[in-house]
């Protein structure tokens, strides 16, 4: 097993999340199998009780796991399954050693921070790096660590006395060390700094680590005689500094990384020169490309209470931005603060109020995301019924599809005091209800989590149909709340479907409005297992919709498109041969290309679409 080890130095926020996701891409388009796991020194358990103010988003796992927003990223470059495990915490090690003490596993011996704890550190990293995360038999060929935090942070210590003792124990040549850094530039002249990133190496030596590369944060492309500096006073090779500047969006960081050959460099520190090559990055460049040229916008309205910090929504963000892509249009989101809806905002700040309804009404379409507590829900519901009324499209997720539930409950059925009991404990039309498993003394780990399993009632719906018309999906969920299955006939008779639904048919997952052009809800969050080049079904059928592509969408069944040096293009060989390489079709993540004639036949599910 190869480990690359990504630390950060100066500032927290450099990207070291994204650099650690790029590094297993090349590596991954290289031919090798990669791994990733996230340290963070935090003392919490996981990530699931924080606030999304100050941590951004939970990220879910299908195991349940609720880890930080890294793993997303990882999952979605490298295209894998993590595991709660590939997410270590300092709470997660102590308790694992404390465990161990009170079963009196230490024989009696004083239990320390060495050898204890940087021990089990060490088994931790070794255990879960074994662990197959890409759907193949067998472990990975390097596990990609990313440490959170930065040089120098108390908290981060017993790990990197940890990963110092880790690296001499694998060997010099099974273990990489990539620093991240900082390169401010100073006054007018735009002078690149190195002091900041020389005093950040010289902190990481004096506990035990030494970088192999430097990963260096920039406004603009490293100059030469920069470079050179910090090789002399990091002792860095200078083909080892890695300039990884300003781009328009971060899918051209693992281009950076290719074009200055930080590939080479890295395997040539794990001495795996023997298959040092150039990364197989074709679909990735087009891809990133054509983002940068779509110039037709689709603006999607998105009422949140988070609305201030983009990374409370970062996974919702970037599944908007995979369907965007795969429709050819430039993504643009209007951030619509939920309580800026509610009429008690009119009176308090017109302004505020006359700009968010502006902003809603302005939108192709309405995205209603998840979240937790009462602030900005009757917002949301307002949107709801804004969406409803007016036929613009919508998609509402998790609280997204609650608050539509309540909005529907309150203004077609009549029943105006509807709510959740979340927010109103003692309501008489209780729609939305607390979960009978639910705990509602402990908050960690206690919600319905993880992948679960959704029929669909209605194969002729248009969710059913955006997943490839399967008789299941299996989707992520993260919720407490769920709609109380004894109003469910009552919304149907009044046209609200409940086109999925769990194995018990009890727990609602799924809601459409059939007479709306595009209205759905979804207990669960698609955002998770939305990839770049494999958008979600509902996100992608959301675009499709507020751009008007959903009706050709729908009719043909599959989203077809084929990105040949940057251009969509079509290039089936005759003689009973279609170029794969040429076409990438998507089917929900698979097709069955067939050729006959100088006909390409698209199936699913036994129907054709011949090109």
């Amino acid at each position: 097993m190869k480990y690359v080890l990504v630390t950060g130095g100066v500032v927290s926020g450099l990207g070291k999340g994204v650099t650690a996701s790029s590094i297993g891409l090349i590596l991954k388009a290289c031919g090798l199998r990669v791994t990733s796991i996230k340290i963070d020194p935090y003392l919490n358990t996981d990530a699931g009780t924080m606030s999304p103010f100050e941590h951004g988003e939970v990220f879910v796992l299908d195991d349940g796991g609720e880890v930080d927003l890294d793993l997303g990223n990882y999952e979605r470059f490298l295209d894998i399954k993590l595991t709660r495990d590939n997410n270590i915490t300092t709470g997660k090690v102590y308790q694992s050693v404390l465990d161990k003490e009170r079963k009196g596993d230490y024989l009696g011996k004083t239990v320390q921070v060495v050898p204890h704890i940087t021990d089990a550190i060490q088994e931790w990293i070794e255990r879960v790096a074994h662990i197959p995360v890409d759907g193949k038999e067998g472990p990975a060929d390097v596990c990609v660590i990313e440490l959170g935090g930065t040089i120098g942070d108390i908290e981060s210590m017993p790990f990197i006395e940890a990963l110092g003792q880790f690296s001499y124990r694998v060997g010099a040549a099974n273990f990489c060390l990539v620093h991240v850094s900082l390169i401010p530039v100073l006054n007018v002249v735009g002078e690149q700094k190195t002091k900041p990133t020389q005093h950040s190496v010289r902190g990481l030596r004096s506990q035990g680590l030494a970088p192999n590369i430097l990963a260096c944060r920039s406004t603009k492309e490293l100059d030469e005689n920069v470079k050179e500096k910090l090789s002399r006073f990091c002792h860095v090779p200078v083909d080892s500094i890695i300039s990884l500047y300003d781009v328009p969006n971060i899918w051209h960081v693992p281009l950076l990384l290719r074009d200055q050959k930080a590939h080479q460099a890295i395997l040539k520190v794990l001495n795996l020169n023997s298959i040092a090559c150039q990364p197989a990055l074709g679909e990735w460049t087009a891809r990133a490309e054509l983002c940068d040229r779509l110039h037709e916008p689709v603006r999607i309205a998105m009422v949140g209470k988070y609305t201030g910090l983009s990374d409370s929504y970062l996974s919702v963000l970037k599944a908007l931005l995979h369907a965007s892509v795969a429709c050819h249009r430039k993504l643009c989101i209007d951030w619509v603060p939920a309580s800026d809806l509610e009429v008690a905002t009119a009176k308090e700040k017109p302004d505020a109020y006359r700009s968010a309804w502006t902003l809603l009404k302005g939108a192709d379409g309405i995205l209603v995301p998840g979240g937790f507590g009462d602030r900005g829900v009757e917002g949301k519901i307002l949107a709801a019924k804004y969406a409803r009324e007016n036929r613009k499209p919508y998609l509402g997720i998790c609280l997204g599809m609650q608050t539509a539930v309540i909005e529907f409950s309150r203004n077609v059925l009549g029943l105006l005091d509807a709510n959740s009991t979340e927010f109103d404990p003692d309501t008489r039309n209780p729609c939305v209800i607390f979960m009978p498993e639910g705990s509602k003394t402990h908050m960690g780990g206690t919600m319905r989590l993880g992948s679960r399993r959704t029929y669909f009632q209605d194969m002729d719906c248009k969710a059913a149909k955006l997943y490839g018309q399967k008789s299941f999906v299996d989707e992520r969920h993260r919720h407490r709340y769920e709609v109380n299955p004894d109003m469910v006939s009552q919304l149907e008779a009044a046209g609200l479907s409940f086109t999925g639904k769990d194995e018990t048919g009890r727990r609602m997952e799924i809601i459409e409005l059939p007479s709306h052009p595009y209205f759905i809800g979804v207990q669960f969050h698609p955002e998770f297992k939305s990839r770049p080049g494999k958008p979600s079904a509902v996100f992608l059928g959301l675009i499709a919709a507020a751009c008007g592509q959903l009706d050709s969408l729908l009719r043909k069944g599959v989203k077809l498109y084929g990105l040949v040096n940057g251009t969509a293009a079509l290039k089936p060989h005759l003689n009973g041969n279609a170029a794969a390489s040429a076409i990438k079709p998507h089917i929900n993540g698979n097709a069955t290309m067939l050729a006959n004639a100088g006909l390409v036949g698209i199936y699913c599910n036994g129907n054709g679409l011949h090109v």
